[in-house]
C-alpha cells in the first residue's frame, strides 16, 4: 500500500541499483495516437501470411508480426480474406518469427488448443529468497542431491490483477520448470513473466519467463498434424 514516492524513498534508503530509474509507461498512455501507427513509425512493415492453424490454408496477409498478439480477436478480420472473415470469430494462436507467419483459428475455444493454452515451460526462474521454496523439493536419502516435486501454486501471468492456479515442477538445476494451469489462458506467449505466489496467500515466492519452447512445441505439433492429414488424404507432398 505504499505510494510511488514512498517506494522511491525506500529504494534510495536501501541503495537499490534501480533507485533512479525513470518511470515506465505503457502504450495505453499514448493518448490519441493509433497503436498501429506508433508501431509502424518505429518498426515499419514486414508482411507475411496469415495461416489457419488447423488446416494449413493461407487465409490472409498481415503487415508485421508485431501488430498481433496471441489471443487477439479484435482487428484480425481486416487482414483476412473476405471468405475467411465470414467463418469467424478468429483468434491469433501463435506466431512463427522465422517465416513471418501469423497462425489463427476459429476453434480457439475448443479442445484443439487446450494443451497450448494450459501447459508451458518457464525459464530463468528466480526466487525472492535466492533458494527454491522447501515445498518444491525433497532431499534424497543417499546424499545431498534434491528431487523436484510438483506443487500447486498461485500465479499471475503478464500484467493485471487476475490470479490463476496450477502446478509447477522444476527441472534439472531448478532454473527451468513445467507449468500446468487448471484453466486455459487466452494469451500465453514466450517472453511473458509468470509470478509465483504461495497458494492461497499474497506472499510472492519468485518468477520465471515463458520459454520460446512454448511456440516451438506448438509449431511442431502443427507440422505433425498437417503431415497426418496429408497422409490420410493420400496427397503426395
Amino acid at each position: 500500500n505504499y505510494q510511488k514516492s514512498e517506494v522511491r524513498e525506500l529504494a534510495a534508503h536501501f541503495q537499490l541499483p534501480n533507485r533512479d530509474r525513470p518511470d515506465s509507461q505503457g502504450l495505453c498512455f499514448l493518448g490519441k495516437v493509433r497503436f498501429d501507427d506508433f508501431l509502424a513509425s518505429y518498426l515499419g512493415n514486414r508482411p507475411g501470411d496469415v495461416v489457419d492453424a488447423l488446416d494449413g490454408e493461407t487465409i490472409g496477409r498481415h503487415n508485421g508480426l508485431w501488430y498481433h498478439t496471441v489471443g487477439q480477436r479484435k482487428g484480425i478480420g481486416k487482414v483476412l480474406n473476405p471468405l475467411a472473415t465470414a467463418k469467424g470469430p478468429w483468434y491469433v494462436v501463435a506466431k512463427d518469427q522465422k517465416r513471418d507467419i501469423v497462425y489463427v483459428s476459429n476453434r480457439y475455444e475448443e479442445e484443439d488448443f487446450a494443451r497450448a493454452r494450459s501447459e508451458f515451460e518457464v525459464e530463468d526462474v528466480k526466487w525472492i529468497s535466492d533458494e527454491p521454496p522447501a515445498a518444491l523439493c525433497q532431499s534424497l536419502a543417499d546424499g545431498p542431491e534434491k528431487r523436484w516435486k510438483e506443487v500447486r501454486v498461485d500465479m499471475k501471468i503478464r500484467h493485471g490483477p487476475r490470479i490463476v492456479q496450477g502446478t509447477l515442477l522444476l527441472k534439472e538445476d531448478g532454473s527451468t520448470g513445467n507449468i500446468t494451469l487448471e484453466k486455459k489462458d487466452g494469451g500465453l506467449a514466450p517472453g511473458q513473466y509468470v509470478v509465483f505466489y504461495e497458494l492461497g496467500t499474497d506472499e510472492c515466492l519468485g518468477a520465471g519467463v515463458i520459454s520460446e519452447k512454448h511456440w516451438a512445441q506448438f509449431l511442431q505439433n502443427y507440422e505433425e498434424l498437417l503431415a497426418g492429414k496429408v497422409k490420410e488424404s493420400g496427397v503426395v507432398a
